[in-house]
């Protein structure tokens, strides 16, 4: 029997229905062109006058705390997520001299909501990678005056250096002195402080190697799981496209036969074996 329906009831859910859904797409798509006209780049640096910013580098919008551009110098093809802050100085307004105070190498990536707060030199070499909410800081409280609330007290500076090609995981912590040799990789969490050789993994709090390069010995502690074999040069896309689909058409046939086929499925047709060349009289 059909089952009792209010009509006005259905048809206005359906209505309001079709209503959120336009609101909705109207709402992502207004904010996909805040988002692209909001970005910053060296052809349009909305209000902010960086020290240099290079060819191709990016910064997602809304940014987040931006000051001390003079002396923030950005390299070619970087890529700042949204909400990262980057200072120069305690403040606003400060002159901190003839020469740049935070220097990003090219093809640095920031992730999103990281902070990059510097007073004396902080250095990103080349290719530095950061996920989401990594901390990077010249300056630390000092707590010298036990009668003096920490915040007020002046702090500690020193300056941070971070080596080419290093991976910086999320949440982690550079504090000032830090100096990361080349291709580091800084595990999520950690707070790294002091020096860190070249080719070197460190996780912690403080932050301790746990597996170094050694050009006798390759990787101390061994790698658990083999390297990945990269895709050779003369490969096109479309040869990897391929590739994968025919990667996907043999998975879906290995797990149908090892499944059998599904239920209510028609067999075809059996056919008798043959056996060709011989003759049954002999």
């Amino acid at each position: 029997m059909p089952k009792n329906e209010n009509v006005f009831f259905s048809a206005a859910a359906r209505a309001g229905a079709w209503r959120h859904r336009v609101a909705s797409r109207l709402v992502h798509a207004g904010w996909r062109r805040l988002q692209s006209a909001g970005a910053v780049t060296a052809a349009r640096p909305g209000p902010y006058r960086f020290g240099a910013i290079g060819h191709g580098t990016r910064l997602a919008f809304p940014q987040g705390t931006v000051f001390g551009e003079p002396w923030i110098h950005l390299g070619d093809y970087c890529i700042i997520g949204e909400q990262v802050t980057l200072t120069a100085g305690m403040m606003p307004g400060l002159d901190l001299g003839p020469e740049p105070i935070l220097r990003l190498g090219n093809g640095v990536v920031l992730g999103r909501g990281s902070h990059v707060v510097a007073s004396v030199p902080v250095v990103f070499g080349n290719d530095v990678y950061c996920g989401p909410y990594v901390y990077v800081t010249s300056d630390n409280h000092s707590y010298d005056d036990t009668a003096q609330p920490v915040g007020k007290q002046w702090p500690r500076t020193a300056p941070v250096e971070i080596g080419a090609g290093s991976w910086l995981g999320s949440g982690c912590v550079i504090l000032p002195g830090a100096r990361l040799g080349r291709n580091v990789v800084v595990a999520a969490g950690a707070v790294v402080r002091g020096d860190v050789p070249d080719f070197a993994v460190v996780a912690g709090a403080p932050a301790r190697i746990v597996r170094r390069w050694e050009p006798e010995t390759g990787w101390q502690p061994p790698l658990r799981t083999p390297a990945p074999v990269p895709i050779p040069d003369d490969v096109t896309p479309d040869q990897l496209v391929a590739l994968r689909t025919l990667d996907e058409q043999l998975g879906a046939r290995l797990t149908e036969v090892l499944q059998g086929p599904p239920p209510g499925a028609v067999p075809g047709p059996q056919h008798e074996p043959v056996n060709e060349g011989i003759d049954e009289r002999s």
